[in-house]
């Protein structure tokens, strides 16, 4: 067991803690209260108290995502060892656009279930300027028809936000794709609106000292929500294979989980990025056939560039952390044979 101390104080709180002069209880119960002042109680037990990290690993994503500067959390887990970590991985983030995946699932079974096609038409939802928080949904207005496979095609690989909420409209909207989610387990994730109103009224907190638990999920939950989608826990075989094949062609995120990867590893990934906070959620495949699946939702760090590289340098640690903890996996266990599926399902 490794301890590793976790600070997030504010200015605020730095200050109170320099003029405090009390007697050692005393002056644990100022540095509580001036963390609860600065930043709100329900930041408090993950970030400032002592953590026990379960393996070295753990302990150096820890590092990786100190919150000195903004809260990161970070799930994964290697799909074939069952091996994971999780820092802060039971804390909500805002999704920003990693939510777009759980959109196409939640299409996707509808395909399945015969009461939508690939080849069914929907309008691109185009935003129509308004005023911030000028009314509960932005509006939008109505553009090209296209075939719902190429509407998942550019919502995944470019992030498109008409497309994601001409299939938000198309599954009957936030509320269905979070019924969709609970209905599978996952009660940690929330999409509360579409994407336009989403984007209008962005910058409302600051998501490295405050949780929104509006359009928000758990890293945790996010990298079950993949595990279960890899070993198609969800969807059909062919549902699946639109899904994570549109996912191993993503062309944004260049600088994240893809950045550090060696040249034989697969990423398929969605990024997502908004006021403060920049994320990545994806699988991570391996020469030697084994799968990571990953999510890194990062606040703060001063600017985009900076947090992207703290995505790219979190996710490269992990790769090497656990090809290292497979490797000690072969000598101990040389008879054991991998499990995961054949290397490039995700479609490349």
């Amino acid at each position: 067991m490794i301890a590793h101390r976790l600070f997030a104080l504010g200015a605020a709180a730095l200050a109170a803690l320099a003029l405090s002069a009390a007697p050692a209880v005393a002056r644990d119960n100022d540095v509580q209260s001036a963390f609860d002042s600065t930043f709100g109680t329900q930041l408090r037990a993950p970030q400032s108290v002592e953590t026990l990290y379960a393996t070295s690993l753990e302990a150096r994503i820890a590092d990786l995502a100190n919150p000195a500067r903004g809260r990161i959390g970070v799930a994964a887990v290697d799909l074939t060892t069952g091996e994971e970590v999780m820092v802060l991985g039971d804390q909500l983030f805002p999704m920003a656009s990693t939510s777009k995946v759980a959109v196409a699932a939640t299409y996707l079974e509808m395909v399945d279930r015969g009461q939508a096609s690939l080849t069914s038409e929907y309008a691109l939802l185009l935003p129509v300027a308004s005023p911030k928080f000028s009314s509960p949904k932005a509006p939008v207005r109505p553009g090209n028809y296209m075939p719902a496979i190429d509407l998942i095609e550019i919502m995944i690989t470019r992030s498109s936000n008409p497309a994601t909420d001409s299939l938000l409209a198309a599954v009957g909207g936030p509320a269905t794709v979070t019924s969709w989610m609970r209905r599978h387990g996952f009660n940690d994730f929330s999409i509360n609106r579409d994407i336009a109103t989403l984007v209008r009224d962005d910058g409302e907190y600051d998501p490295a000292s405050r949780i929104d638990p509006r359009d928000a999920a758990t890293p945790r939950t996010m990298v079950r929500f993949l595990q279960g989608l890899y070993r198609g826990d969800f969807l059909s075989p062919q549902s699946r294979q639109v899904l994570l094949g549109a996912m191993s062609r993503t062309v944004t995120g260049k600088r994240r989980i893809p950045a550090q990867m060696p040249y034989d590893a697969r990423v398929s990934h969605k990024t997502g990025s908004l006021n403060n906070t920049s994320s990545d959620i994806g699988l991570i495949e391996t020469p030697d056939g084994r799968v990571i699946a990953v999510a890194i939702y990062v606040t703060g760090q001063g600017t985009r560039a900076a947090r992207e590289d703290k995505i790219a340098e979190i996710a490269r640690a992990l790769y090497d952390g656990f090809a290292a903890r497979a490797r000690e996996n072969m000598i101990t266990n040389p008879n054991r044979t991998w499990t995961s599926a054949p290397y490039g399902v995700g479609g490349r």
